[in-house]
Protein backbone atom coordinates (compact mmCIF):
# COMPACT_ATOMS: atom_id res chain seq x y z
CA UNK A 1 0.00 0.00 0.00
CA UNK A 2 1.56 3.34 -0.76
CA UNK A 3 2.33 5.67 1.97
CA UNK A 4 -1.03 7.95 2.28
CA UNK A 5 0.97 11.25 3.87
CA UNK A 6 2.78 11.38 0.43
CA UNK A 7 0.40 9.36 -2.77
CA UNK A 8 -1.09 11.71 -4.84
CA UNK A 9 -4.92 12.09 -4.06
CA UNK A 10 -6.74 11.19 -7.25
CA UNK A 11 -10.94 10.48 -5.50
CA UNK A 12 -12.38 12.59 -2.87
CA UNK A 13 -14.99 10.85 -0.31
CA UNK A 14 -18.01 12.63 1.02
CA UNK A 15 -19.97 11.99 4.34
CA UNK A 16 -23.60 13.24 3.19
CA UNK A 17 -25.57 14.74 6.58
CA UNK A 18 -23.54 17.40 7.99
CA UNK A 19 -20.77 17.26 5.44
CA UNK A 20 -22.17 17.83 1.83
CA UNK A 21 -25.37 18.20 3.63
CA UNK A 22 -26.23 20.71 5.81
CA UNK A 23 -26.26 19.80 9.92
CA UNK A 24 -29.72 20.80 11.42
CA UNK A 25 -30.74 19.48 14.90
CA UNK A 26 -34.17 17.77 14.40
CA UNK A 27 -36.42 16.83 16.98
CA UNK A 28 -37.36 13.03 15.97
CA UNK A 29 -39.73 12.38 18.50
CA UNK A 30 -42.20 15.48 16.82
CA UNK A 31 -41.26 13.73 13.44
CA UNK A 32 -42.01 10.20 14.56
CA UNK A 33 -45.58 11.28 15.87
CA UNK A 34 -46.69 13.44 13.10
CA UNK A 35 -46.20 10.18 10.99
CA UNK A 36 -47.48 7.83 13.82
CA UNK A 37 -50.50 10.36 13.72
CA UNK A 38 -51.28 8.78 10.05
CA UNK A 39 -50.65 5.20 10.90
CA UNK A 40 -53.13 5.01 14.06
CA UNK A 41 -54.18 8.30 15.52
CA UNK A 42 -55.47 6.99 18.85
CA UNK A 43 -52.38 5.40 19.35
CA UNK A 44 -49.81 7.95 18.15
CA UNK A 45 -48.28 8.72 21.82
CA UNK A 46 -47.24 4.88 21.80
CA UNK A 47 -46.34 4.49 18.06
CA UNK A 48 -43.98 7.32 18.20
CA UNK A 49 -42.55 6.14 21.05
CA UNK A 50 -41.36 2.94 19.60
CA UNK A 51 -39.73 4.17 16.43
CA UNK A 52 -38.10 6.64 17.90
CA UNK A 53 -36.60 3.43 20.82
CA UNK A 54 -36.01 1.31 17.57
CA UNK A 55 -34.10 4.27 15.57
CA UNK A 56 -31.99 4.94 18.54
CA UNK A 57 -31.14 1.34 18.55
CA UNK A 58 -29.78 0.48 15.35
CA UNK A 59 -27.81 3.71 15.61
CA UNK A 60 -26.42 2.57 18.92
CA UNK A 61 -25.58 -0.48 16.78
CA UNK A 62 -24.10 1.28 14.11
CA UNK A 63 -21.64 3.28 16.75
CA UNK A 64 -20.83 -0.09 18.69
CA UNK A 65 -20.76 -3.11 16.27
CA UNK A 66 -20.66 -0.82 12.93
CA UNK A 67 -23.86 -2.91 11.62
CA UNK A 68 -26.05 -0.85 9.12
CA UNK A 69 -29.91 -1.01 9.07
CA UNK A 70 -33.15 0.42 7.09
CA UNK A 71 -36.48 2.37 7.03
CA UNK A 72 -37.69 -0.95 6.96
CA UNK A 73 -36.02 -2.76 9.42
CA UNK A 74 -36.84 0.40 12.11
CA UNK A 75 -40.41 -0.36 11.72
CA UNK A 76 -40.30 -4.40 12.27
CA UNK A 77 -38.28 -3.44 15.57
CA UNK A 78 -41.16 -0.89 16.65
CA UNK A 79 -43.58 -3.50 15.24
CA UNK A 80 -45.22 -0.63 13.27
CA UNK A 81 -46.64 -1.02 9.91
CA UNK A 82 -45.64 1.98 7.61
CA UNK A 83 -48.58 3.47 5.61
CA UNK A 84 -48.03 4.82 1.78
CA UNK A 85 -49.64 8.30 3.64
CA UNK A 86 -47.26 7.67 6.73
CA UNK A 87 -44.25 7.37 4.32
CA UNK A 88 -45.24 11.14 2.58
CA UNK A 89 -45.19 12.31 6.02
CA UNK A 90 -41.76 11.00 6.98
CA UNK A 91 -40.31 12.42 3.63
CA UNK A 92 -41.93 15.88 3.82
CA UNK A 93 -41.25 15.97 7.20
CA UNK A 94 -37.18 15.59 6.31
CA UNK A 95 -36.96 17.50 3.48
CA UNK A 96 -35.71 20.99 5.11
CA UNK A 97 -33.03 19.06 6.64
CA UNK A 98 -31.58 17.67 3.30
CA UNK A 99 -30.49 20.99 2.26
CA UNK A 100 -27.47 21.26 0.25
CA UNK A 101 -24.35 23.21 1.62
CA UNK A 102 -24.32 26.20 -0.28
CA UNK A 103 -20.40 25.63 -1.03
CA UNK A 104 -21.19 22.35 -2.35
CA UNK A 105 -21.99 22.46 -5.84
CA UNK A 106 -19.23 24.74 -7.26
CA UNK A 107 -16.54 22.90 -5.19
CA UNK A 108 -17.28 19.75 -6.56
CA UNK A 109 -17.71 21.31 -10.28
CA UNK A 110 -14.18 22.30 -9.39
CA UNK A 111 -12.64 18.89 -8.06
CA UNK A 112 -14.05 17.44 -11.46
CA UNK A 113 -12.21 20.35 -13.42
CA UNK A 114 -9.63 19.17 -11.21
CA UNK A 115 -9.64 15.50 -12.86
CA UNK A 116 -10.77 13.84 -9.41
CA UNK A 117 -12.84 11.01 -8.87
CA UNK A 118 -15.73 12.04 -6.49
CA UNK A 119 -17.69 9.45 -4.38
CA UNK A 120 -19.99 9.43 -1.28
CA UNK A 121 -20.44 6.80 1.89
CA UNK A 122 -23.22 8.14 4.11
CA UNK A 123 -24.28 6.58 7.33
CA UNK A 124 -28.13 6.10 6.24
CA UNK A 125 -31.45 4.09 7.02
CA UNK A 126 -32.87 5.86 3.80
CA UNK A 127 -32.90 4.00 1.10
CA UNK A 128 -30.36 4.77 -2.75
CA UNK A 129 -33.12 6.14 -4.58
CA UNK A 130 -34.03 8.70 -1.48
CA UNK A 131 -30.76 10.07 -1.66
CA UNK A 132 -30.07 9.97 -5.30
CA UNK A 133 -33.81 11.58 -5.73
CA UNK A 134 -32.16 14.36 -3.40
CA UNK A 135 -29.09 15.01 -5.14
CA UNK A 136 -30.59 14.79 -8.79
CA UNK A 137 -32.59 17.68 -6.97
CA UNK A 138 -29.65 20.07 -5.97
CA UNK A 139 -27.92 19.28 -9.10
CA UNK A 140 -25.17 16.77 -7.97
CA UNK A 141 -25.95 13.92 -8.86
CA UNK A 142 -23.92 14.11 -12.24
CA UNK A 143 -20.88 14.86 -10.64
CA UNK A 144 -20.66 11.67 -8.66
CA UNK A 145 -18.80 8.74 -9.74
CA UNK A 146 -19.93 6.48 -7.42
CA UNK A 147 -21.85 6.31 -3.92
CA UNK A 148 -22.62 3.50 -0.98
CA UNK A 149 -25.21 3.86 1.05
CA UNK A 150 -25.19 1.85 4.07
CA UNK A 151 -29.01 0.85 4.04
CA UNK A 152 -27.39 -1.55 0.84
CA UNK A 153 -24.08 -3.03 2.72
CA UNK A 154 -24.13 -5.11 5.89
CA UNK A 155 -21.83 -2.43 7.15
CA UNK A 156 -21.54 1.19 8.46
CA UNK A 157 -18.68 3.80 9.26
CA UNK A 158 -16.36 3.44 10.71
CA UNK A 159 -15.89 -0.30 9.89
CA UNK A 160 -12.98 -0.29 7.36
CA UNK A 161 -15.29 -2.76 4.56
CA UNK A 162 -17.78 1.02 4.04
CA UNK A 163 -14.78 2.78 2.99
CA UNK A 164 -13.22 0.30 0.73
CA UNK A 165 -16.41 -0.42 -1.02
CA UNK A 166 -17.16 3.48 -1.33
CA UNK A 167 -13.41 3.57 -2.79
CA UNK A 168 -14.26 0.70 -5.27
CA UNK A 169 -18.32 2.49 -5.75
CA UNK A 170 -15.93 5.78 -7.10
CA UNK A 171 -13.62 3.40 -9.29
CA UNK A 172 -10.22 3.97 -7.24
CA UNK A 173 -8.14 0.60 -6.04
CA UNK A 174 -6.18 2.34 -3.77
CA UNK A 175 -7.01 3.76 -0.10
CA UNK A 176 -3.58 6.15 -0.22
CA UNK A 177 -4.97 7.87 -3.16
CA UNK A 178 -8.07 8.69 -1.03
CA UNK A 179 -9.40 12.01 0.48
CA UNK A 180 -12.31 11.53 2.85
CA UNK A 181 -14.42 14.50 4.06
CA UNK A 182 -16.44 14.33 7.09
CA UNK A 183 -17.97 15.95 10.20
CA UNK A 184 -17.59 13.05 12.57
CA UNK A 185 -13.99 12.31 14.18
CA UNK A 186 -15.31 8.89 14.94
CA UNK A 187 -16.86 8.03 12.01
CA UNK A 188 -15.62 9.72 9.48
CA UNK A 189 -11.70 10.85 10.43
CA UNK A 190 -10.45 7.50 12.22
CA UNK A 191 -12.59 5.30 10.05
CA UNK A 192 -11.27 6.36 7.14
CA UNK A 193 -7.64 6.55 8.32
CA UNK A 194 -7.63 3.40 9.44
CA UNK A 195 -7.54 1.95 6.33
CA UNK A 196 -4.86 3.81 4.96
CA UNK A 197 -6.79 7.39 3.64
CA UNK A 198 -6.40 10.53 4.43
CA UNK A 199 -9.36 12.50 6.04
CA UNK A 200 -10.25 16.09 6.43
CA UNK A 201 -12.71 17.16 9.10
CA UNK A 202 -15.43 19.66 8.79
CA UNK A 203 -16.24 20.63 12.64
CA UNK A 204 -19.38 22.29 12.41
CA UNK A 205 -21.99 19.37 13.18
CA UNK A 206 -23.49 19.35 16.92
CA UNK A 207 -22.70 15.40 17.27
CA UNK A 208 -24.94 14.05 19.64
CA UNK A 209 -23.63 12.33 22.72
CA UNK A 210 -24.85 9.20 22.26
CA UNK A 211 -23.42 9.12 19.14
CA UNK A 212 -20.19 9.94 19.76
CA UNK A 213 -18.01 6.74 19.44
CA UNK A 214 -14.94 5.12 21.70
CA UNK A 215 -12.25 6.69 19.65
CA UNK A 216 -11.60 9.95 17.75
CA UNK A 217 -9.34 10.41 14.75
CA UNK A 218 -6.60 13.39 14.54
CA UNK A 219 -7.79 14.97 10.72
CA UNK A 220 -4.73 16.02 8.26
CA UNK A 221 -6.52 18.70 7.92
CA UNK A 222 -9.50 20.86 9.10
CA UNK A 223 -11.76 23.01 7.09
CA UNK A 224 -14.18 25.10 7.87
CA UNK A 225 -15.81 25.78 4.46
CA UNK A 226 -16.46 23.29 1.42
CA UNK A 227 -14.91 25.82 -0.70
CA UNK A 228 -11.19 25.69 1.06
CA UNK A 229 -10.76 22.06 -0.16
CA UNK A 230 -10.30 22.07 -4.18
CA UNK A 231 -6.76 24.19 -2.88
CA UNK A 232 -6.10 22.04 -0.35
CA UNK A 233 -6.01 18.90 -2.34
CA UNK A 234 -4.12 20.91 -5.09
CA UNK A 235 -1.48 21.94 -2.62
CA UNK A 236 -1.29 18.28 -1.58
CA UNK A 237 -1.06 16.82 -5.37
CA UNK A 238 1.65 19.31 -5.78
CA UNK A 239 3.97 17.83 -3.00
CA UNK A 240 3.48 14.93 -4.25
CA UNK A 241 4.05 15.33 -7.50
Amino acid sequence: MTNPKSAPIDTVLFDWGGTLATWHTIDLYAVWRSVAALIDAARADELAARLLAAEDSVWARSRDEHRSSTLDEVCLLADVVMTPAALAEYERLWHPHTELDPDALAMLTDLRAQGLRIGVLSNTIWSRQRHEDIFARDGVLDLLDGAVYTSEVPWTKPHPEAFLAAMRAAGATDPASCLFVGDRLFDDVWGAQNVGMRAVHIPHSAIPANQIGHTEGVPDATVQRLAELPALIQTWNRTAA
